[in-house]
């Protein structure tokens, strides 16, 4: 037995050589899982408390961070720091991100001590750089070339160097406004070599002139609440293709301007020169200008030749300066054939302007000292839809009761804040809406309201009103009127025979004590009631009052002597809010 256990070994050992080793394929399989190997993809570096939804974005927005985050993937492009408590960026973490296109460092504490010179050398690909709210008092004097927006706004920034935004060729929009800027911080040269901006924002800063070497790209600029007192010639010559311009809440004066300042802006659509200390006009303006606000200076007289280039000019904004009697003379607006609207409210015109430009829609002239409208006043003016003539002095002996007739195309007509004793007659059939609160009114009449069965918003308040002073019939043809204010006056009563389509009824501040079970049978659409601040006691709403009412929503009692008690309908598909103490 023992002599075969030799050949026994020397035959299996020949077997195995027959064979041949294991092949290498099947032992290193990569498609295989081996042991304590998974089948996902491996986590993505995140630093801690932050998100990264995707492999080149960094999420790490309100977290009240004070140090820079480390474990930031070097793929990452899209890194939002926003909203923390960030003081220092250090250059070596940062400078490892060179595949940054979007750095969002918004609302943090960073100051320009914190942030390295070298600090964006290595952002070769850096596009948009959000650092406002923070606290910077320069600029970096190097961004990357590549930057397409830079917003450094609401910093307390004084000076900018050349190459913060200049020598960027792909450079689009640069908002530096709310800091501390002035000429001496603005090199001339801060632009240059950056022929793409289009928009630049330096307002509410210390600017006292406009700056010299702006791009010539630009089509936006804006400049209001700086200290500007002069447009240095030539300033504006470069910038052609500029369309809006905002120069407001700032202290120009005439002398800062000349007649070539904007004469050659060609494509200028928005010019706003509000809050100034300008006497006239402006000369020069273009033709291509639609939009000229002129607001809160101190013009007293327009000049027709001033208009004559800005013949395309559509919208018109003179309010608060000091046009006087003589201020807008026959035909000084004739030039401008397409003017859509004109404000002048706030001054001291003592009549309606005559010869206004015929396409003209809308004229907002109230708080002013008109006192007399003539037969022929509006008549220069078929087109227009809204006339506000509240808060003037316009009595019911010197309105011409032919004064409102050519305006047949007439919308809206506000006469509130007036002298009126009676409703003025010849209203344009077409009204929507009528507005003549706060006059002297003491009786209403069908005649005038005759017609306007166009009329959806009607309001009285704050006039003289009694129930016995409204003319039956009075609503007879406001069959679409929705809305009716008769608050603050004498009522005791809810007026009889309301229009048929009332939605929302004011009768607050009256002197109504009963409201009687058939007092809403001719408003079914009824809505909204205002009844509060009137004598109205826990029982003065017969129950009945509201029956019939299924779409009524809500009751208003407040201030009342007493809580009223409000039955309402039981069938009503929504239940009203009955309001009381």
């Amino acid at each position: 037995m023992r002599r075969g256990r030799p050949k026994l070994l020397s035959l299996l050992l020949l077997l195995l050589l027959l064979l041949g080793p294991p092949t290498t394929a099947v032992m290193e399989d990569p498609t295989f899982p081996h042991l304590g190997e998974s089948l996902q993809p491996p986590p993505r570096a995140c630093p801690p408390r932050c998100s990264c939804p995707r492999a080149d974005t960094v999420d790490c927005d309100g977290l009240d961070l004070r140090v820079f985050p480390h474990n930031i993937t070097r793929e990452a492009q899209q890194l939002s720091l926003q909203n923390n408590q960030l003081q220092e960026l250090p250059y070596n973490e940062l400078s490892r991100l060179s595949s940054l296109r979007t750095l969002n460092l918004h609302n943090n504490r960073i100051s320009s001590e914190g942030l390295p010179d070298e600090a964006f050398e290595s952002l070769t690909q850096l596009q948009h750089i959000y650092v406002a709210h923070n606290k910077l008092s320069v600029a970096p004097q190097f961004l990357p070339r590549s930057l397409r927006v830079a917003d450094l706004a609401a910093n307390q920034v004084t000076e900018i160097f050349p190459l913060t935004f200049g020598e960027k060729p792909e450079l689009r929009s640069v908002y530096l406004h709310n800091n501390q800027l002035n000429n001496a911080g603005l090199p001339s040269n801060a632009f240059h070599g950056s022929e793409a901006i289009t928009t630049l924002s330096l307002s509410n800063n210390q600017l006292s002139y406009l700056p010299p070497s702006l791009p010539p790209s630009l089509e936006r600029l804006h400049l209001q609440n700086n200290l500007i007192s002069k447009v240095p010639r030539g300033a504006l010559s470069r910038q052609t293709q500029l369309r809006e311009l905002y120069l407001q809440h700032n202290q120009l004066t005439d002398s800062g301007l000349d007649a070539t300042t904007f004469s050659k802006l060609h494509h200028l659509e928005y010019l706003d020169l509000s809050h100034n200390q300008l006497a006239a006009v402006p000369a020069g303006l273009p033709r291509t200008l639609a939009v000229l606000h002129l607001g809160r200076n101190r013009i007293q007289q327009v000049e027709a030749a001033r208009l004559h280039g800005a013949r395309g000019l559509r919208y018109l904004l003179l309010q608060h300066n000091q046009l006087g009697a003589a201020g807008l003379p026959a035909g000084a607006l004739r030039p401008l054939r397409g003017l859509h609207t004109l404000h002048v409210y706030g001054n001291r015109l003592e009549r309606v302007p005559l010869a206004l430009p015929r396409r003209l829609q809308s004229l907002v002239l109230p708080h002013n000292r008109v006192a007399a409208l003539g037969a022929r006043d509006l008549a220069a003016m078929p087109g227009l839809a809204e006339l506000n003539l509240a808060y003037n002095r316009l009595a019911s002996a010197c309105m011409h009761h032919r004064a409102f007739r050519p305006l047949r195309a007439l919308r809206s007509l506000d006469l509130a804040g007036n002298l009126l004793t009676r409703l003025p007659t010849g209203l344009p059939t077409g009204l929507h809406t009528l507005r003549l609160q706060h006059n002297q009114l003491r009786t209403l009449e069908p005649e005038p309201l005759a017609g306007l069965e166009q009329l959806r918003e009607l309001s009285l308040a704050h006039n003289r009103l009694r129930v016995g002073d409204i003319e039956p019939g009075t609503w007879h043809e406001l069959r679409a009127l929705q809305v009716l204010d008769l608050s603050h006056n004498d009522l005791s009563f809810v007026p009889p025979d309301l229009p048929e389509a009332l939605e929302e009824l004011h009768l607050q501040n009256n002197r109504i004590s009963y409201v009687g079970p058939e007092a809403f049978l001719s408003t079914p659409s009824l809505r909204v009631l205002f009844l509060r601040a009137n004598k109205l006691h826990m029982t003065s709403i017969a129950p009945e009052a509201f029956l019939g009412l299924p779409h009524l929503r809500m009751v208003d009692t407040m201030g009342n002597p007493e809580q009223v008690l409000i039955q309402l309908p039981p069938t009503a598909p929504h239940q009203p809010r009955a309001r009381g103490p």
